[in-house]
């Protein structure tokens, strides 16, 4: 690189974006990569305290930040993923589907670990929306040795996939609320409002609500009738606690479904059980998702809806993460709530 002053610039072709801050209005780029340098340009660059500029020339085997970016967006990200345009040396990395994203976090460490090299994403297992950014990178000067992206691309081959992001799958819901009070009217059914528009947010398809008393059998047949109509996955709602009407574990067990797990390290939601009817999951869910308006369910939903095994040690690690602060204004997911 040839340095210059800004006075002397003028037909000189930008070798990078640089960057304008006016405090409070804008933060971008003020002068584009390959911009040709015109005298009406000096004072601004002066302005943005550019008193030099400097004429890329580059080397043999190295690349440029906007080279190098493209190359490591490309290198561990999944096939389904978009990349955005250089801008000041970064790309976003981006999904165009709505799903669970799924981090290969070991690999990840060892990348940033890489001279000269940042990735930054969100956490493992966030629930994306189709268009958000996932993940963004960059190098931190504004060239690097062509060997050092070559490293970071047999890494991301001997690794696998680091980044991707798990569609969702449109799931036929069947949903048991159970409750002596809520099937003889005493108390509204809350489950609509609640469980159900979140559901239905989701892309699924509620079959069937049937509402039955605190009752083994009623409960187990209710289960049983709901996967003879084709349910892909099944939920119980309230009858979880300890008090002796709450029966709902008991109801579950009886149509032959397999406990995986019953107990989460997280609050509101404590109560969850998840079992598995034949190759149908049955969620059981506390009677707290009809109060509160994060639960436990929204930190596993969307891992059922990627087709994930949800496991004990899935449900024992969420115990970091797992307390909600109940925040007057709920910004899930973006906050530490599952994270």
């Amino acid at each position: 690189m040839k340095k210059i002053k800004v006075e002397d610039a003028v037909g000189t072709i930008l070798a990078h974006d640089m960057t304008r801050i006016i405090r409070g209005k804008f933060k971008g780029v003020g002068f584009k990569k390959g911009h040709i340098v015109q005298k009406e340009d000096i004072p601004k660059l002066l302005k943005i305290g550019k008193q030099y500029l400097y004429v890329l020339d580059l080397e043999k085997d190295t690349l440029h930040e906007d080279d190098a970016a493209r190359k490591i967006a490309g290198a561990i990200s999944g096939n389904d993923l978009e990349f955005s345009e250089p801008r000041e040396g970064k790309i976003n990395i981006s999904t165009n589907h709505a799903g669970l994203l799924k981090i290969n976090v070991d690999a990840l460490l060892r990348v940033n670990k890489m001279e000269s090299i940042i990735v930054a994403t969100l956490k493992n297992n966030f629930p994306c929306k189709k268009g958000e950014i996932i993940a963004a990178t960059r190098i931190i000067p504004l060239t690097i040795p062509a060997k050092n992206i070559k490293a970071l691309e047999t890494l991301a081959k001997e690794t696998g996939t680091i980044l991707s992001v798990k569609p969702y799958r449109s799931l036929k819901v069947g949903a048991v609320v159970t409750g002596s009070e809520v099937f003889n009217g005493l108390i509204t059914d809350d489950f609509g409002p609640s469980v159900g528009k979140k559901i239905t947010d989701a892309g699924c398809t509620l079959v069937k609500k049937t509402l039955v008393p605190d009752e083994v059998k009623a409960i187990s047949n209710a289960i049983l009738k709901l996967k003879h109509l084709g349910c892909e996955l099944i939920i119980t709602t309230g009858g979880l606690s300890v008090d002796p009407d709450d029966v709902t574990r008991n109801g579950v067990i009886k149509t032959g479904a397999r406990v995986t797990f019953y107990g989460s390290p997280v609050l509101p939601g404590a109560m969850l059980m998840v079992s598995m009817l034949d190759k149908i999951p049955v969620i059981s869910l506390p009677a707290c998702v009809f109060y509160y308006k994060q639960t436990v369910f929204d930190l596993i939903f969307p891992r059922v809806l990627a087709g994930e095994k949800i496991k004990e040690d899935d449900i024992a690690a969420m115990g970091h993460g797992g307390l909600c602060m109940n925040c007057k204004v709920c910004h899930y997911p973006v906050c530490s709530f599952g994270r």
